[in-house]
Formats: C-alpha cells, structure tokens, sequence
C-alpha cells in the first residue's frame, strides 16, 4: 500500500493549488484526479481580478482577458460595462491541467482514479482509500476537493438539502466568425440566476445557473438556446445591443443549425443558507473540505474558483504551521462573512425592488448613474463583496452624476 502524509481527492484548482503548496514545503502528497480525460466541469471559467491580483501565475494560463461586459436585465434593459480590472475567462480543460501540472512539478504525486463514497475510511494513524480500480493507498490526512458532489463531504460533513444547490448547464459552441466575440450576462426573466456567454480563446462558453428547487430543465434549455441564437444574430450585425431578450423565440431551424456544432454541460453548485454557513464545518479530526466540497461558492452568482484557490492557501499555511485546525477559524475570519451575506441578499437580489425585479432595478440605475456603474463593475471584477455593499450603493449614489 502507498503512504503519504497528506491525501488530497479532487484536482481542480482547490485540489491543484492546495498540492502545489504543500509539496513545494515537501510534503509527500497524493493528488487523485477522477475526472475522465478531457471531460472539463461545467463552468463559466470567469476568474475574478481579485484572484488574477491574489495569485498573478494564474496569467500563465492560456485564456482570455475581459475588460469589457455586457449585462442584460430580465426586462432586456442593456447596460454596457468597461471594466477599471479585467477578469480572465479559461477553458476549464486548459485551466485545470495548468494547475495539475503545476502540483506534479512541485513534486505532487498525480493519480488518474475515481474515489467512491465507499472508497475511503479510518485506519489507525489516518485514513485508507481505494479507487474504483482497486488500488489502495493510505494517508495520515484526507482532504476532500471533490466538488459540489463531494462523497467525503457528504460524509464528514454531512449532505446539503436540494434548496442549498444550484445548477449549471450549458453549451460550447464556437465563437461568432463575424465580429469580436462579446461577453454577456444576462438575468432570467421570472427565475432566480442568470445567463451567460463567455468567449473563450476556441469556443463560447453559453450557460445557465439557477437554484435546484425550481429548476425546469425544458423550459430553461428553451430560454438557453434563444439566448444563444440571439447572441450569433446579434454577432452577425456587429452590435451585442442588437441582442432581443428575453421576447424572442427562435424557429426550430436556427436551433437546430446550432446544436449540430454544439456540446452539452451540467453541473451542480452549492448554494448555501445563511444558517447553514454558521453550523457546517470543513475540517475535523485529520480531515478538510476545500471549494466547492465545503460549500464555498457565492450564493448569488455561483462563482467559486476565487474560494476554491483562497481555501486551499489558508488549509496549506495552517497545515504547514503544525495547526491544521486553525484552518476552520481561517476560512471565516477571511471570506466566511462574505459568503453568508451573499446568501443573505440571494433573495433580495433576485427578487422585486419598487415594482420591479432588482436586477431590473439596478442595471436601470447603472445606466444613468457613474457611481453605481463603478460599484457594479468592481462587483463583477470580484473586488468589491457584499459587507457594505448597500452602504457604498447608497454613498454612490449621492455623488453627483
């Protein structure tokens, strides 16, 4: 049986990043990748400027840099954003392996295996895991960095209920042939979550993220592929305001066209309670949960690569310090309080504002107003969070026009 000290499930950047650190400090780590080759996770792949500051390496990535957005309102209101600091978008194949290799070169130890709910347990100084192939390994510490879908967090710490889970779905397609492809979010009409196109350096990333519990795949699929063919109309005559949300209903034929060159995602996001953020735990005795395995994803947009890189630095610094169960007092002293606001305002910000949705409400505002403009960039761009939020909306929005 192989014996390492530190066995890390998952190599996504949580994964990835938390192996590279530790090996670097000469840890004997075993770094498990259970995904199928070439298979990416369903994902935007946005990476916020806050990370590209945090971790300037990840620019070493090929991806593309995004300074400009566009941003749709469930009504079809347009605002367009130029971003003060750009936000990288990945492939998450081109992403990923960038962060695996990185672990492998610092002395990580990469394996291709599938770990099981049933695939792991306490031996007597850690723990014993066995991969769906048979091979054993033994470690004295498990890390679970496997995903909204985590079999060792549903076990250590227990399984999320549906309304605490959020969906992505989507569709690769290839970039419009007649412009500069543009990026754009746009918010639902009448369910919680948002649309998105992020260009991709060989292909269109198109998605949907909504919550679990109200989730109607026919009827949002529909929505997707309208938003998409609009997308490509829109391309066609050289101007993203063209696009016509959420109103239009595509023939069958544009759909069709389209679905010949396009290849379908999905996944889940955790979405969690505020209650929940207060009483679920991400380590324990000789174990810890990183990224999307502990839940740490922002309720309201779904994004968590910036969490899954943060959480794996604080686990690997309290690790290497000797205290690895600071790394509980670590997560919520930094972005925990964040996080719990977020699913404080999910239902406010998706929700009615003076008649109207909010989202409605605060593109409307961002048109006509500088200040609230800036506030909304810097929240895409993942500089500004959710703690005082309303308070710097509100001074913005007395400063003059």
């Amino acid at each position: 049986m192989k014996q390492f000290d530190v066995i890390i499930v998952g190599a996504g950047p949580a994964g990835s990043f938390a192996a590279e650190r530790l090996a670097r400090a000469g840890v004997p780590v075993a770094l498990f990748d259970g995904r199928p080759e070439g298979e990416p996770k369903a994902c935007g792949g946005g990476v916020t400027s806050k990370a590209l500051k945090a971790w300037p390496h990840l620019l070493e990535a090929v991806g593309r840099t995004i300074d400009e957005l566009d941003m749709y309102s469930p009504s079809g209101k347009h605002l367009h954003l130029k971003l003060d600091e750009p936000f990288a978008v990945y492939s998450r194949i081109a992403f990923d392996t960038f962060l695996r290799e990185r672990a492998r070169q610092a002395g990580a130890h990469v394996f291709a295996g599938k770990i099981s709910g049933q695939g792991f347990k306490r031996s007597g100084d850690g723990w014993t895991i066995k991969t769906t192939s048979g091979e054993e390994f033994s470690g004295k510490y498990l890390i679970g960095a496997d995903g909204a879908n985590s079999a060792i967090a549903k076990k250590l710490a227990g399984p999320l209920p549906p309304a605490e889970m959020e969906v992505a779905f989507g569709y690769r397609a290839p970039l419009p042939e007649s412009s500069d492809a543009a990026t754009v979010v746009a918010f639902l009409p009448q369910w919680v979550g948002y649309a998105w196109a992020f260009p991709r350096i060989d292909h269109v990333s198109f998605g949907i993220a909504t919550t679990q519990d109200a989730f109607d795949h026919e009827a949002l699929d529909r929505l997707l592929w309208d938003f998409m063919v609009s997308y490509y109309e829109a391309a066609q005559a050289g101007d993203v305001r063209a696009m016509r949300l959420w109103s239009r209903k595509s023939d069958e034929a544009q759909v069709n066209s389209l679905r010949l060159k396009a290849e379908r995602y999905a996944a889940r996001i955790p979405g969690l309670a505020p209650r929940t953020w207060d009483t679920r735990k991400a380590c324990g005795d000789s174990w810890a949960l990183l990224g999307d395995a502990a839940g740490f994803a922002d309720p309201v947009t779904g994004e968590g690569i910036y969490y899954a890189l943060k959480s794996a630095e604080l686990f690997a610094n309290a690790y290497l310090k000797g205290k690895p169960e600071e790394y509980e007092r670590l997560w919520r002293a930094d972005f925990g309080g964040d996080l719990k606001r977020a699913s404080q305002m999910r239902r406010r910000f998706y929700g009615n504002f003076w008649g109207a949705p909010f989202t409605d409400r605060m593109i409307e505002f961002a048109r006509g107003h500088r200040g609230i403009r800036k506030v909304l960039g810097e929240l895409v761009a993942g500089d500004q969070g959710y703690v005082g939020l309303k308070k710097k909306l509100a001074r913005s929005a007395l400063k003059p026009l």
